[in-house]
């Protein structure tokens, strides 16, 4: 089912990304989940260090010769970046993890030559796992697990995604829950008819649009990460989705800092061009 070329790698994502979540499901909506902050408002908890601590095994032991850009670890050195740089989010989405919303994603993401190539990310809550080559396909599998060290992973049928096209009367925009932004609400109302669905995760909503359910996702901010983006970016792309900064440019990874300061504008081809004017002028700012 999997390109033979890239079935090894696509499969090391997927297992990190399963065993990762499987490590935040102890800590899910536990009384005594332990959780501090990073910087003001940037919150971390204990399960988004036991998942970095599981996807680092797996990547460590299945490819011990690439460098590992993760969150919740130190950067590794530029001299080590070569052509091929893995991109962790252990835990994206940890206001919502806080919370007890079913809404964040570990999500796994493999750069070469500074461009996203391929992705997985799992969604605990929904137990679907989403796996994605930019330039060649994108799949989801439901996924049962418990949060057993041990327990098997039921993993079932992999189904392609393929991005639709939008309804004709109205955009459905997913944008974060947690994160407004002045520009973002300029946007929305500029855009005809829009329904706005607030979301968790950069790869829940992108999720979304990979599976129909909405058309356009647009975060004109400078603050989103490499790891945000990584994943979510290889799987739309692989459904037919087109993922980019606000201006219109790729988005890179493996940079000297690992801020996307152009912010993302992904969606369905049809919705991402018919918004990409409109994002470029408002989103001026940051561009």
């Amino acid at each position: 089912m999997f390109p033979p070329a890239r079935a090894a790698d696509l499969l090391t994502a997927a297992r990190a990304a399963l065993l990762g979540g499987r490590a935040t499901l102890p800590h899910y909506r536990s009384a005594s989940l332990r959780t501090t902050e990073k910087s003001p408002g940037d919150p971390v908890t204990e399960a988004d260090h036991a998942a970095n601590r599981a996807v680092l095994s797996v990547l460590g032991r299945e490819c011990p010769q690439d460098p590992i850009l993760s969150e919740e670890s130190p950067p590794p050195d530029s001299a080590a970046i070569g052509e091929r740089l893995w991109v962790v989010d252990p835990l994206d989405g940890t206001r919502e993890f806080i919370d007890g919303i079913d809404e964040f994603a570990v999500m796994i993401g493999l750069a070469e030559l500074s461009l996203a190539r391929l992705g997985a990310f799992y969604v605990p809550g929904t137990e679907r796992l989403y796996l994605g080559l930019a330039d060649g396909g994108a799949w989801i599998a439901e996924c049962r697990l418990d949060a057993g060290s041990d327990s098997p992973i039921e993993v079932g049928r992999f189904l392609p995604l393929c991005v639709g096209e939008p309804e004709e009367d109205r955009v459905r925009l997913v944008r974060s829950r947690s994160h407004p932004d002045d520009r973002l609400q300029a946007i929305e109302a500029a855009l005809p008819s829009v329904e706005v669905i607030p979301s968790g995760s950069v790869g829940v909503k992108c999720a979304r649009i990979a599976e129909r359910a909405a058309d356009l996702y647009v975060h004109p901010v400078p603050y989103l990460k490499e790891w945000d983006t990584c994943a979510p970016e290889a799987v739309l792309r692989g459904a037919g989705g087109r993922v980019t900064d606000c201006g219109g440019g790729q988005l890179r990874y493996g940079k000297s800092d690992p801020r996307q300061l152009s912010g993302i504008l992904a969606g369905d081809p049809i919705s991402w061009a018919a918004a990409l004017p409109l994002v470029r002028e408002l989103a001026a700012p940051i561009l």
